[in-house]
Parts: C-alpha cells; sequence; structure tokens
C-alpha cells in the first residue's frame, strides 16, 4: 500500500468514537461490557473497533471467544497509549476555552484516600499542571469509615467535584469510573519467614502476627469477612488509621499485613517486600466518582483523564 493511501484509510477510519471504543474495551476486557459503558450496541463498538484495525492494518486484540477475556496486542498496547494522549489533548482543548471564558481561577476539588493521595495524585497533578497551570486541586482526605455515604453526599452537595473510592456500592446520583484494580497483597519483612513462598495462598497467614487498620475502616471489616470465609484466623497484634504507620509496624518486625497492591508496590521502606497471593481474596478495584445530575466541566474530564493515565503507566 502507498503511503498516501496508508494515510487516506487511516484518516478515515480514525476518529474520538473509535479511540474511545478501543480504551474502553481494553479497560474492561470486553466488548460487551465496553458497549454498554459507552451506551452502544455491542455490534456498533464491534465495528468502530474493527473499522479502526481494518484502517491500520493490524488487529488490536487477541479475541478468544467466549467469555474469555479480550487482550490487547502489541499494536493494541500502542494505539492506546496514543489514545490516550489524543483524548486528553481534546479534552484540553474544552477545558482552556471554559479556563479563558470565566476569566477566573478555576478550582476543583478531589476527595481522595492516603494511598490516592501519596500514590496516584502527584504524577497526575505533574502532568495535569503542565496543560492547566492556572487551576487550582484541592486534595481533601475522605474518611474511609465513612466512605460509601460520606464522599457521595459530599459530591451531591456539591462539597467535592471528584472522590475516589473503593468497589462502591450502585448509586443512581454518583457515576463511578474504573481507575484501576487494586487487589490485596500480603506485606512482608524481606527476611521473614514467608518472604520465599512463591505466590502463596492467604492461609499462610494463619495464626501469624499481622498488622492491621482499625475496625473504623470498612475496607478492613470486608478484609476481616473474607479471611474468616476462607477460615483463615491471623492473629492481630496491632491496629492503625495510618497506611504509614502500618507499613512502619511491619517493617520493624511486629507483623504482616494486607494492603492493596498500589501501596505496596511503592512501600516506604527498602527492608518491604510484598506477596502476590495466587488466588484473589475479593474484588477490590479503585474507582474515581464524580455527580450524574451536575454538569461535568470540561477542566474537571481533564483531570479524570491524566488520572486514569497515570494509573495505567
Amino acid at each position: 500500500m502507498s503511503q498516501l493511501r496508508s494515510h487516506y484509510s487511516i484518516k478515515n477510519g480514525l476518529g474520538l468514537r473509535e479511540l474511545r471504543a478501543v480504551l474502553a474495551v481494553a479497560e474492561l476486557g470486553s466488548f460487551r461490557r465496553a458497549a454498554a459503558e459507552l451506551g452502544y450496541t455491542q455490534s456498533a463498538l464491534s465495528h468502530q473497533v474493527s473499522a479502526l484495525e481494518v484502517a491500520l492494518g493490524w488487529p488490536l486484540f487477541h479475541r478468544p471467544g467466549g467469555r474469555a477475556q479480550v487482550r490487547l496486542t502489541p499494536a493494541g498496547e500502542a494505539v492506546c497509549r496514543r489514545a490516550r494522549r489524543a483524548l486528553s489533548e481534546v479534552e484540553a482543548v474544552a477545558a482552556d476555552a471554559e479556563e479563558a471564558e470565566r476569566g477566573e481561577s478555576v478550582r476543583l476539588r478531589v476527595g481522595v484516600s492516603q494511598t490516592a493521595a501519596a500514590e496516584i495524585m502527584p504524577s497526575a497533578l505533574r502532568a495535569f499542571r503542565g496543560e492547566h497551570p492556572g487551576v487550582e486541586v484541592v486534595l481533601s482526605e475522605t474518611d474511609e469509615t465513612d466512605e460509601s455515604e460520606g464522599c457521595r453526599d459530599a459530591l451531591r452537595r456539591g462539597d467535592l467535584d471528584l472522590a475516589f473510592s473503593h468497589n462502591p456500592e450502585p448509586d443512581e446520583s454518583v457515576e463511578a469510573i474504573p481507575v484501576m484494580e487494586d487487589p490485596w497483597v500480603i506485606l512482608t519483612r524481606r527476611d521473614s519467614g514467608i518472604a520465599e513462598l512463591e505466590r502463596p495462598g492467604f492461609d499462610v497467614l494463619d495464626g501469624l502476627d499481622v498488622v492491621a487498620w482499625t475496625h473504623r475502616w470498612k475496607g478492613q471489616l470486608a478484609l476481616e469477612e473474607a479471611l474468616q470465609r476462607r477460615s483463615i484466623a491471623p492473629k492481630i497484634v496491632y491496629r492503625t488509621d495510618d497506611n504509614l504507620a502500618l507499613q512502619r509496624l511491619v517493617a520493624a518486625g511486629l507483623g504482616h499485613a494486607c494492603i492493596g497492591r498500589l501501596a505496596a508496590s511503592r512501600a516506604v521502606d527498602p527492608v518491604l517486600t510484598w506477596l502476590s497471593p495466587r488466588e484473589p481474596l475479593s474484588p477490590r478495584e479503585i474507582v474515581l466518582c464524580y455527580p450524574r445530575r451536575r454538569h461535568m466541566t470540561a477542566t474537571a474530564l481533564a483531570l479524570i483523564t491524566a488520572i486514569r493515565a497515570q494509573a495505567t503507566t
């Protein structure tokens, strides 16, 4: 195919709809779920992806068939990287217009967990600030003990524009956008008796000393219930409300801990390591929530895009 023909084909098969379709399928692992997320029929979404594949001349997904999850090909991974940047630029155009029209400082208020504030937002805000230097972003720690109600109430009242959450319950007034999977893993010292195990089960914690969060945290309650269902009974010797303190206690050799993979992969002490059990304990996903019935500004959409882009890198 000549260069002219190639460019023409790509130009006619490439649009924002096609890019959003590919990203949705990649993130959700399913054409059916992606179609529901974007409000298309499955056949319409499949057509959009196929049109882009034809234009590029490469398949973007491995399609195993049945209920198996689709996976990106190398070409698909490259397209997704560019697609995120392209959509970010499009949203930046609208955000710039909004800021210029207002002629004043724009403020976004984001409810964050300790992990989101420390591990997701710094890189996301660095990327966001490069495009929107005049936007003030206020991070407010949300109370994990009241996550399902407090955050949602704050979003409904307009006290927050966005808020991070884990596995929120369905809510007709709040929309939840997936950010990343954050499964439970085991945090331990590198010289501990379990550190050399390859893909152990959570049952290795049965009877061992464990550092945990207090029962004020809904996530800790869900964690203990999941362990109990499997008849796993670790010995909880210390509890804390602070993520940093929990990691320091483990680093001091006072017990192991179950925490999210995101926090564990960026542990604060080099003596720490983490184990990914062979079977997940329970589904755990970080999502970004916003109010359905309030106008979503272009600036807020641009921040959402920056957060999701940084979370997947």
